[in-house]
């Protein structure tokens, strides 16, 4: 890295684990290191689902959301797993340790990947300085990792992404025009499958295509988030890497006094959910999502209560969010007349961050749904988007399925 960007420029690493999961089970036992790994769940059922596997097992064509029996049919040697969750979170924690030695600056986007603030932080060449991070990782950890070197966080992640397994790579803003233009849009941070396909309608192949675009023409078809990604193809990005994002405490909520103190139960459901659909308008609006869910019961006599519970996955809906509501409030209500209700969504989680939990039951639900997924899209494609709407969302990092915990998960203490 130029001494023009060490000294006017920020200086940002995105440390992205290698098949971090897989990677975790090989440094408990050795006796995997170089084998094919996978982890699913069902383990010894047709039905089970890859979730994550080791590029060893890549390299025989097995994939994340392919079902355990087509895998090793594919890899008839293929060592399958079961998820470990307090073992992976122990190597995540010992991970970000790790880091926070070089720097105060890191922060966290999930369990096997996180930002790095270098600029006042270095001693040495970046490139240097990234080796000895890689090779302590090993070492110490035994577990492999790509780090991206750029001056914003949006060019150090895709940096990262460009060489994989145990990859370095620095991205320089005037090499933007003849690295990262030429790539298809679709391999874009922040770009999925279904946005790729929107910006093709509008010519928007490659990155430089949307580089370029006209940016009407973009907030048309995608919003503001079109405005966002243009920059980000600029490699325009001034988000500051924020150690305390991950400890966020914020919420959003709805309450009603009730036109009279009631005790029907049918009546006191309904009004959960006119207040879960409103929860719900408002998380969507600032593209966020709650990993926590609390209810407010104020009775006649005016005493009031308020109980919460974490949620093991984000939680946007205005279904999943009335279901989690009706639960606490029929296991909390004691019966006597209430005279209001409220229903809050907690420690609030953006968009890019609402990873779903590794929970290997919902995993395969939701593998199990993509056909419906692609129908619905195409529907949506022909007819319009509120054609149909649907319960859940399902986010995917860019090309591959999500596995990655939570930020609440992480913020966790150990039980």
């Amino acid at each position: 890295m130029d001494g023009n960007l060490s000294n006017k420029a920020k200086i940002i690493f995105h440390v992205d684990m290698n098949s971090f999961y897989a990677s975790v089970e090989m440094a408990s036992d050795a006796t995997l290191k170089g084998k094919p790994v996978a982890i699913a769940g069902n383990v010894e059922e047709r039905r089970g689902i890859i979730v994550t596997c080791s590029y060893e097992a890549r390299e025989f064509g097995v994939k994340t959301t392919m079902p355990v029996w087509q895998a090793k049919k594919l890899c008839p040697h293929l060592i399958v797993k079961q998820p470990n969750f307090e073992l992976y979170r122990k190597a995540s924690k010992a991970m970000f340790q790790l880091l926070r030695g070089y720097t105060d600056l890191v922060e966290p986007v999930s369990i096997d990947e996180g930002y790095m603030d270098m600029t006042h932080a270095l001693s040495e060449h970046p490139l240097h300085i990234a080796n000895m991070i890689q090779e302590q990782l090993l070492r110490e950890l035994d577990l492999p990792c790509s780090i991206g070197i750029a001056p914003n966080k949006f060019l150090a992640k895709m940096a990262s992404d460009m060489k994989k397994p145990l990859g370095i790579t620095i991205l320089r803003k005037r090499e933007i025009p003849t690295i990262l233009w030429p790539m298809p849009v679709h391999e874009m941070h922040g770009v999925g499958k279904k946005t790729a396909e929107k910006l093709q309608t509008i010519g928007v192949v490659t990155i430089g295509d949307l580089a370029s675009t006209n940016e009407l023409q973009l907030k048309s078809l995608l919003g503001i988030n079109g405005i966002r990604l243009k920059e980000r193809a600029n490699g325009i990005d001034t988000r500051p890497v924020d150690p305390e994002s991950i400890h966020d405490y914020k919420s959003i909520g709805n309450s009603t006094t009730l036109p009279k103190d009631t005790t029907i139960q049918q009546d006191l459901l309904e009004t959960l959910l006119s207040l879960s659909k409103t929860v719900s308008a408002r998380l969507k609006n600032k593209n966020v999502y709650a990993t926590n869910l609390a209810i407010t019961i104020r009775y006649k006599d005016r005493s009031t209560y308020s109980r919460s519970e974490k949620l093991a996955n984000p939680m946007q809906t205005e279904k999943d969010i009335y279901e989690q509501a009706k639960r606490l409030f029929i296991k909390h209500w004691n019966g006597n007349p209430v005279r209001l209700l409220g229903v809050t969504g907690n420690d609030l989680v953006e968009q890019d961050h609402a990873f779903k939990q590794l929970d290997i039951f919902t995993y395969e639900k939701d593998a199990k749904e993509e056909p419906l997924i692609k129908t619905m899209e195409k529907l949506r494609d022909k007819f319009g988007k509120d054609i149909i709407v649907k319960g859940w969302n399902n986010y995917h990092k860019e090309g591959q399925t999500d596995t990655g915990f939570n930020k609440d998960f992480l913020r966790r203490e150990d039980e």
